[in-house]
């Protein structure tokens, strides 16, 4: 073994001088390197790489000193930058990770977690103003349940995303009232509930007060300032490099350069200064700045009256006065399914009071074991012997654990997951990374139970990302798609742009005693950034399809009769949608499946963008000659401002598509038969695909009684994104449904009913969507 000489000194040929301990001719022990433009390092090394213990200074002025690895800031240390910022935390790799504790230039503070050099997990932060947010962040940004207080006395506390005010929460102001509802990228979007002032207003005991983040914040802060080094020191990673590589100014140095200005740069995107232009799309009530801004109503002296409220993209176009007494809040899932009043029965009801606990447990648990294992097989076309019930991968999961399973809170059952090469591949179509599904739905942020909207009873979980809906269903139904697996798995490759349900996964659960639970998890249509303020459920048949007008609101599922529009769209669309809606209808017409519908979800644009004038067609042709108007009018407004534009699709543009979607974007006529995207004026670009981001006009022809005259017929015209898909394709045309369809024809219309032959229902359906949901252009 080589000797260690002490306090030599060397000077590389690139000029950089380094006096300290040797072992061999590698800076080994204590020593100090110093570059040629000025930097310098003094502390421990091992085997030429700077590791252990040390200091290091930059000519910027910027300073590091902690624990070094491999040549790498990597353990616990403090770093001071140029600009006057310090953060004192956890590193890893020369970037910002794990626990750590920064203040900015302005004296803006962030106590938190980090991820690869940015916010990342719970935390809280300071701005110089004395506005505090104390929650969850994703990317650098306030993303998941986090609380806002303004220094004026306002805070919010709810859903984040990206920064803004998105999903259910509550808003408290100054003087002691609240508004409780659901925003949209900041804004105020959907129903909602003000209380004024000394009002009654429902308990915030299950709600995450501040006070209770203030605790939370007092924990992480103690946990994180009582990190030692040694508590926070990281093993070292096995990176080995030359001396050249690591030590000349080519190395170290330039690597060294990018760290103080990558963590300075991320983090103060999310500094106070910098917030304007962060949220300059928007308005000052969703900047962190400056005070909340948000709109507080004159307080009644009467505090037994509330008001019920219904907000579109930030405006107010609904008010209701109610009593207090009775009312409370509930917040409503975003997407078609929903929790409805009463309780229905379900079709399993095998956990007792635990039963939604235990289900969402074994899910995970069979889903996390199913992908793991099938992921590492080699990718490889399906064979005949992939399909059927015996084409399956059974495995006990007890609740110690076993060899091949992990101990859990659960209870014993046996998990049995249907074709997985099939569904493998039918992923793999869908363009769905694995790491993704597997996260979305076991991830630790769990599902979230939903009642269902029909009369099945089966019960829904949505994933926490909104991407997947999973599903329990009857043996009749597992039967039926496991018969019709192969030829959907064709009709999904042959039709990239099919709109039929996506399917990822098919499963069951069995418990003590033979108890089964049978599930699949499909693709969530409503899964966008944009907010569905109506969805319909259309069959084409009129027998008993209809919603009780007591049970309304934004988040029912309306059905054919409630259907007041009609959607006109770009000529190309529109023939692309009937061309692939007929596809699948042969489909199912040739699976002899009945009963399926088409679910449609609208979004409306803002009604500052999307409301024409009240005036018969021959006068709005009269509008659409004159030269186009930028909205701006002086007055009243007299010529309607475009709310949708169809651009020009560019592929180097990231336009993302819609979860779970594929295929190409569609051409639409209007441009020139191109290809093209969605323009939406003050949210951003989307991309234009079948059934995702579909843009048309919603006709409907106002009723004599709401305009008392017969004299005219008069038009409400808005501008829609539509979101629509075929689901409900596991009802086979069997005996029981022949009974039933000959039963309901003594008392009914048979044409109206429900229940026909598969050739009639596909007729049917077709014939109402072509001539009454997106009629051809007049």
């Amino acid at each position: 073994m080589e000797s260690t000489e002490r306090l030599s000194e060397k000077v590389f040929l690139n000029k950089d001088v380094y006096v300290g301990e040797f072992k061999g001719i590698l800076p080994h022990g204590k020593g100090k390197y110093t570059w040629l433009d000025g930097t310098v390092y003094e502390g421990d090394w091992e085997e030429g790489k700077m590791t252990g213990q040390g200091h290091i200074f930059w000519p910027s002025g910027a300073t590091y000193e902690g624990d070094f690895s491999g040549g790498y800031l990597h353990g616990f240390g403090t770093f001071i930058g140029s600009d006057g910022s310090v953060y004192r935390g956890s590193w890893r790799m020369n970037i910002q990770h794990g626990l750590g504790r920064k203040q900015y230039h302005n004296s803006d503070i962030y106590d938190g977690l980090w991820k690869e050099g940015v916010h990342e997990g719970s935390g809280s932060y300071a701005w110089c103003n004395g506005n505090t947010y104390i929650g969850y962040w994703k990317g650098g940004k306030m993303c998941g349940r986090g609380v806002m207080k303004w220094v004026n006395g306002d805070l919010f506390d709810g859903s984040w995303l990206d920064g803004f005010r998105h999903g259910s929460g509550f808003y408290r102001f100054a003087d002691g009232s609240y508004y409780f509802g659901t925003w949209t990228k900041g804004l105020k979007d959907g129903q909602g509930t003000y209380y004024p002032a000394r009002s009654k207003h429902p308990s915030l005991t299950k709600c995450c007060s501040f006070d209770g983040h203030e605790d939370n914040r007092e924990r992480l802060l103690s946990h994180s300032l009582s990190v030692n080094s040694d508590e926070c020191r990281t093993s070292k990673p096995s990176i080995k490099r030359s001396l050249s590589e690591k030590i000349s100014i080519n190395g170290f140095l330039r690597g060294s350069g990018r760290i103080s200005q990558r963590t300075t740069v991320l983090d103060e995107d999310w500094s106070l200064g910098n917030c304007p232009r962060e949220f300059s799309s928007c308005d000052t009530s969703c900047m962190l700045s400056g005070t909340s801004g948000e709109d507080q109503p004159g307080v009644q002296d009467n505090c037994t009256v509330v008001y019920e409220r219904e907000y579109m993209q930030g405006v107010l176009i609904k008010e209701r006065i109610r009593k207090s007494a009775g009312l409370s809040f509930k917040s409503k899932q975003r997407c078609k399914f929903h929790i409805k009043k009463g309780k229905k029965i379900s079709c399993v009801d095998i956990f007792e009071g635990h039963r939604s606990y235990y289900l969402m447990l074994n899910l995970q648990l069979g889903i996390r074991y199913t992908v793991g294992k099938i992921t590492p097989v080699p990718m490889r076309e399906v064979r005949a012997s992939d399909f059927g019930e015996r084409a399956r991968i059974r495995m006990y999961f007890p609740k110690k654990g076993s060899q091949f399973t992990p101990p859990h809170c659960s209870i014993n059952f046996y998990w049995t997951d249907y074709c997985p090469m099939v569904f493998r591949n039918l992923r793999e179509m869908f363009h769905l990374d694995a790491a993704e599904y597997m996260m979305s739905i076991c991830g630790d942020d769990g599902l979230r139970e939903l009642s269902s909207p029909g009369k099945s009873g089966s019960i829904f979980y949505l994933s926490h990302d909104d991407r997947f809906v999973i599903k329990t269903l009857r043996r009749s139904e597992l039967k039926a798609l496991l018969k019709m697996l192969p030829s959907y798995y064709n009709h999904v490759k042959d039709h990239e742009n099919t709109l039929i349900t996506k399917f990822f996964g098919l499963h069951r659960i069995t418990l003590r005693g033979g108890k089964k639970v049978r599930f699949v998890v499909m693709g969530n249509m409503f899964c966008t950034e944009l907010r569905i303020h109506r969805r319909f459920d259309l069959k084409g048949s009129t027998q008993g399809r209809i919603t009780d007008e007591v049970e309304i609101d934004e988040s029912s599922t309306l059905k054919d009769l409630d259907l007041s529009y009609e959607f006109r769209m770009d000529k190309s669309l529109r023939e692309s949608l009937i061309k692939q809606l007929t596809l699948d209808c042969m489909f199912l017409e040739s699976r002899k499946i009945i009963d399926y519908s088409l679910l449609l979800g609208l979004h409306f644009r803002a009604p500052e963008h999307l409301k024409a004038l009240l005036e018969p067609p021959d006068t709005l042709q009269k509008h659409e000659s004159l030269p186009p108007s930028d909205g701006a009018t002086s007055g009243e407004l007299s010529i309607p401002p475009k709310g949708l534009v169809l651009v020009t699709h560019e592929p180097s543009f990231n336009t993302t598509p819609g979860p779970h979607s594929r295929g190409n974007t569609l051409k639409a006529s209007s441009i020139g038969d191109k290809e093209v995207d969605l323009l939406l004026p003050g949210t951003g670009r989307l991309r234009v695909q079948l059934g995702v981001n579909m843009p048309a006009q919603a006709t409907h022809r106002l009723l004599h009684n709401e305009i008392g005259t017969t004299e005219v017929e008069l038009f409400e015209v808005y501008d829609a994104v539509l979101y629509l898909g075929i689901i409900d394709i596991l009802q086979e045309y069997n005996m029981k449904k022949k009974l039933e369809h000959a039963f309901k024809s003594l008392h009914f219309d048979p044409m109206s009913i429900s229940v026909v032959e598969p050739k009639l229902y596909s007729k049917r359906f077709l014939n109402f969507l072509d001539k009454k949901v997106f009629p051809d252009q007049p």
